[in-house]
């Protein structure tokens, strides 16, 4: 029997078509099954969690079976409370399923904290300058001691402290110069 005369037979469609309906079948158990295991028709909204604490977080995502992971804490933002959601993934409205996780970024307790640098012998420009570019506020209050540089940085202080090169202190602190009075 040569392969046109097979082609042509009864016993060639026969087998045709038992694979086309075992395909069909087939592939419309899967689609029932895939439908079936995924919850392809569940929709759970991702409630808004910014500003909230961890416990809040806990307790409203247990209430609608949806996990989470802190994966990041932030920059410090004064107006988030401490420790709260700054940032969630995937957003708050979205829809996902149950069990699934939301990724969440936290805010730090306090800013992170910043190396006092030698400034000794600069000017107080270039004083300024340098605390701003590393995240500090220079205040207006100078205090003047007997120097024969005027304006010329003889030390830092912080809140009437004394500050050495090397002491830490949060981002955005408020650091006041003592300043040569150009006279000797």
């Amino acid at each position: 029997m040569s392969v046109f005369q097979f082609l042509k037979s009864k016993s060639f469609f026969l087998q045709l078509t038992i694979a086309i309906i075992g395909l069909l079948i087939f592939i419309f158990g899967l689609k029932y099954w895939l439908g079936f295991s995924t919850n392809h028709d569940q929709k759970i909204q991702v409630p808004n969690l910014h500003k909230m604490s961890l416990e809040s977080v806990t307790k409203k995502l247990n209430e609608l079976n949806l996990d989470f992971k802190v994966i990041d804490s932030a920059s410090f933002n004064p107006n988030y409370p401490k420790k709260s959601v700054i940032e969630q993934s995937p957003e708050a409205g979205d829809f996902v399923k149950e069990k699934r996780k939301i990724y969440l970024t936290l805010n730090p307790s306090k800013y992170r904290d910043v190396t006092i640098p030698d400034l000794n012998g600069k000017t107080k420009r270039q004083a300024i300058s340098h605390l701003r570019s590393i995240g500090f506020n220079v205040g207006t209050n100078y205090t003047y001691v007997n120097d024969i540089g005027k304006d010329v940085v003889r030390g830092l202080r912080y809140k009437s402290n004394i500050l050495n090169k090397g002491d830490k202190l949060p981002l955005n602190t408020i650091i006041d110069l003592v300043l040569g009075d150009g006279n000797n």
